[in-house]
């Protein structure tokens, strides 16, 4: 699957009547989950209800049309909604066009380069770690409508919803507090006994007749916002040379985390139905899609884990399920959509909360911080705290450089650079070490060599009586300019005290180093041997 061909022209090559009815009720099962959580995302997300619908549509259908997996369902996801909400604060809705189109052609470039297999890239730690920070973000975000808090100011940041929180906490009001807590139950407890309707469905329309027929003072999506049941019409963002330079940080942002979730996600579902996505072809259709859902007024969307997993229970198993989902919403939102008026916040809150727990994954940060090593959990908690604290992109960028550095001094703790020891010093002759010539010495090199590392390079400071210097390297798999520069600086020193060297079972990437380097030539073709035994015959000779 290494051409970029979408999965749906691959499934329509088999399909039949009994995979569209399956298709067909999956995508309504899954279009029933994906309209309560558009719309609440949407709102966490600092946009307009409908905005989250025309989201789910436009990337939804586009995604599933021309994705690399069979079952992937594409939409708004918690996972931006901090995001979003933040570019929409500093850079307005225009902002947030340009830079999800700008993601959107960087997520094609990605794809057509056959950078499917990025993800192996992202540690587990910093995953989890800025997936649980989300969580948070989202959780703290929604206390005010929860508790129907009034607000003194509206904070941007999420230390700053949280200190307004606890300053206006007085201001609780116990009618929304009571329709979270409703809402908050029905989705705990109506799955345990009823599995097939969704309770995110029953709790909107129970919280929705409670607060109408009791006429309760609780704000409801329709006191807050104007709702459109128009469909999504083409606009293109005003591009501008402040506007991108602006958004360039955000561009990035929403280009990598949207691989990020949709690959996970896909992986997600390749364990679940035993089949394997095409990585690159998925992000051409991410791109593809968030590109389109910019252009009709949507914001950025990825792959949705729990859709995808709700599409595959429900017996969906090509990318007509995704199409299908995507124009049960457009049904829905040119004939229902002025209904979602009568939503009360505190439930739309409550689901958020649900999603957010979901998301978190608490149970594997537990499990993560107590039993790996210490430099891995703190790469975790480093980056859930900065996401908490900070913004995602900070997050990001310090946990993976972070995880680099921690990385690169593993590395060079495993490397060693150790001379041997010889028979007649140890005068053990039944041991495994080979008889060194005469004047001759040895020196065993283990693990990468680079720039961490290139230290351990030995030096040769005074005349030691030896006029041959053997380094074996067969078990250096890698090594870079700087360890070529300390060999450099070895030669130099050997050549001053009349001393050759000579390298043992050189492995194709070094050998690639030394070639370009121009050390190959400059040592001579004939100091490189194959192996050990050849090497100390070669030595042998230069000091004879």
């Amino acid at each position: 699957m290494h051409e970029l061909t979408p999965q749906l022209i691959h499934s329509l090559k088999h399909y039949s009547k009994a995979t569209f009815v399956n298709d067909l009720i999956a995508g309504l099962i899954v279009a029933i989950i994906a309209l309560p959580l558009s719309i609440a995302l949407a709102l966490a997300s600092g946009v307009a209800p409908e905005q989250g619908l025309y989201t789910a549509i436009v990337a939804g259908f586009i995604v599933a049309a021309l994705g690399g997996s069979k079952v992937q369902i594409t939409g708004p996801t918690a996972a931006f909604a901090t995001v979003v909400a933040g570019i929409v604060a500093k850079n307005g809705m225009e902002g947030l066009a340009v830079a999800t189109v700008l993601a959107g052609l960087i997520l094609i470039l990605m794809g057509l380069l056959r950078m499917g297999s990025m993800i192996k890239f992202i540690p587990y730690t910093i995953t989890i770690g800025f997936t649980a920070g989300i969580a948070v973000t989202i959780i703290i975000g929604q206390l005010k409508d929860f508790f129907g808090l009034t607000f003194s100011q509206a904070p941007v940041g999420t230390i700053q919803k949280l200190e307004e929180a606890a300053l206006t906490f007085n201001t609780l009001s116990l009618p929304a507090l009571g329709v979270g807590c409703l809402a908050l139950a029905i989705l705990i407890f109506w799955p345990l006994v009823f599995k097939k309707i969704p309770g995110s469905i029953v709790a909107v329309i129970v919280t929705a007749a409670v607060v109408k027929l009791l006429d309760l003072p609780v704000n409801t999506i329709g006191d807050l916002y104007t709702i459109s049941s128009s469909l999504p019409h083409f606009t293109m963002p005003a591009f501008s040379y402040e506007t991108v330079a602006a958004v360039l940080p955000d561009t990035f942002t929403i280009a990598v985390l949207a691989a990020i979730e949709s690959l996970l996600s896909a992986v997600v579902a390749d364990e679940m139905i035993g089949a394997r996505h095409n990585s690159n072809m998925e992000l051409v259709a991410q791109g593809a899609g968030n590109a389109a859902s910019a252009f009709f007024g949507g914001i950025p969307a990825t792959g949705a884990i729990a859709r995808t997993a709700a599409n595959i229970k429900s017996g969906g198993s090509s990318p007509i399920s995704g199409m299908i989902h995507a124009v049960i919403l457009l049904l829905v939102l040119v004939l229902l959509m002025p209904s979602a008026a009568l939503i009360p916040m505190p439930c739309i809150a409550a689901i958020l909360f649900q999603v957010a727990y979901n998301m978190s994954g608490w149970r594997t940060v537990i499990e993560v911080i107590k039993h790996s090593p210490l430099s891995d959990a703190a790469v975790l908690i480093v980056t859930f705290l900065l996401t908490v604290m900070f913004d995602l992109v900070v997050a990001i960028v310090v946990g993976l450089s972070l995880a680099c550095l921690l990385f690169m001094k593993r590395m060079a703790d495993v490397t060693e650079v150790k001379e041997w020891q010889y028979v007649e010093d140890s005068g053990d002759e039944q041991g495994r070490m080979k008889p060194v010539p005469p004047q001759v010495m040895v020196y065993e090199l283990t693990g990468p060599i680079f720039f961490g590392a290139a230290d351990k390079i030995p030096h040769i400071e005074r005349n030691t009586g030896h006029k041959a210097l053997v380094l074996r390297m067969r078990s250096v798999p890698a090594m870079d300019i700087t360890a070529i520069n300390s060999l450099h600086r070895l030669y130099d020193e050997c050549k001053s005290k009349n001393i050759q060297m000579v390298f043992s079972h050189v492995n194709e990437q070094p050998m690639s180093v030394f070639q370009k380097s121009g050390m190959y030539d400059l040592v001579g073709a004939e100091n490189f041997q194959p192996n050990i035994d050849a090497a100390l015959e070669r030595a042998a000779t230069l000091a004879a």
